[in-house]
């Protein structure tokens, strides 16, 4: 009895080791996943940080030369040693606000036949080929768009704008002057085009999250396929709507190539949006490789500080109204 009693401790003591051991093993595992997974995100914070202090450090020589006075000065002028980001801030602003008016309504519009009209055969080829735009290179949008957008409009459009708001205050010096072809109005449809595929694709799949049984409580209600979207579904999804055009508003501030093919590339700022003009990333891709002197280059450096500062603004509103939209939807 004494013999068995020894051995059955002894078969408890090495199951709660063996138990003990594994333990021990989950809670090694669990810490290590624990410091990749938060060094990861220090990497990220210290990159940020790098790039910060980089840009920051880049534009010291041209703020001191220039001071605050260089976000409202319109001159540009790498012989006289003068510049000025008034002229790119403007043109940034004004392409995306463009982009943004196109881009958003048709994607919306996509994402909703998409989720709530189109045939089932159709769904799948009309999306992916919406969401291919996504892939394809910038360069080749600036390429299509100065050898085949910008001349259909300079034909066709912007002749029949200019006309057509000939008579009307404000409208005809927005639509004023000799059609180029090229310019802020070209420049922000090519961007609209870019952004359009990332709103669809972010607002179908939020609109996909909607629940079955609260759509069919609105039918049953008498609720038609317009109420229904104007009710349900868009209430439903408002935060991750809003998520789809601030992404997509982001990928318009920061657009290079394709804009620096169809916006003319010219340091001013003109009243017409058919004529030419330039945003921030076109002005660095443009003559960064030209910058010869110290100050030349730190102008450019605080260019691209400005447009960071730019996104990060844009970035923390549209956090605060997703804050604000989740709150009122409790």
């Amino acid at each position: 009895m004494a013999d068995i009693a020894v051995k059955g401790a002894r078969v408890a003591y090495e199951d709660a080791a063996r138990r003990a051991r594994v333990l021990s093993g989950f809670r090694l595992r669990d810490k290590a996943f624990h410091w990749l997974t938060f060094s990861a995100a220090l990497a990220v914070l210290l990159i940020l940080g790098g790039v910060i202090a980089s840009l920051v450090n880049g534009s010291v020589p041209a703020f001191r030369a220039f001071g605050l006075g260089f976000l409202v000065t319109n001159v540009w002028n790498p012989v006289t040693g003068h510049y000025g980001a008034l002229a790119a801030v403007y043109g940034t602003l004004v392409t995306s606000f463009i982009a943004m008016m196109v881009a958003v309504p048709i994607g919306l519009g996509v994402a909703i036949f998409l989720t709530e009209l189109c045939p089932d055969v159709l769904r799948r080829p009309i999306g992916t080929a919406i969401e291919l735009l996504a892939g394809v290179p910038s360069i080749i949008y600036g390429i299509w768009g100065l050898f085949v957008f910008a001349p259909f409009l300079q034909q066709y459009v912007q002749p029949g704008l200019i006309d057509i708001f000939a008579k009307i205050p404000i409208l005809n010096a927005l639509f004023a002057g000799p059609p180029y072809g090229i310019g802020l109005l070209t420049a922000g449809l090519i961007l609209a085009i870019m952004v359009l595929p990332f709103v669809s694709a972010v607002s179908r799949d939020v609109f996909e999250t909607v629940p079955p049984l609260l759509k069919e409580a609105g039918y049953g209600m008498g609720f038609t396929t317009w109420e229904v979207i104007r009710y349900i579904v868009i209430p439903y999804t408002r935060v991750g709507v809003l998520g789809s055009v601030m992404l997509g508003l982001g990928r318009a501030l920061g657009e290079t190539m394709a804009v620096t093919f169809v916006i003319g590339n010219a340091d001013v700022i003109p009243r017409s949006l058919l004529a030419p003009g330039t945003t921030i990333s076109a002005a660095i891709a443009n003559e960064f490789t030209e910058a010869v002197d110290e100050l030349y280059t730190s102008s450019l450096i605080e260019l691209g500080l400005i447009l960071f500062v730019i996104t990060f603004i844009v970035l923390a509103i549209s956090r605060l109204m997703l804050m604000r939209l989740e709150k009122q939807g409790g």
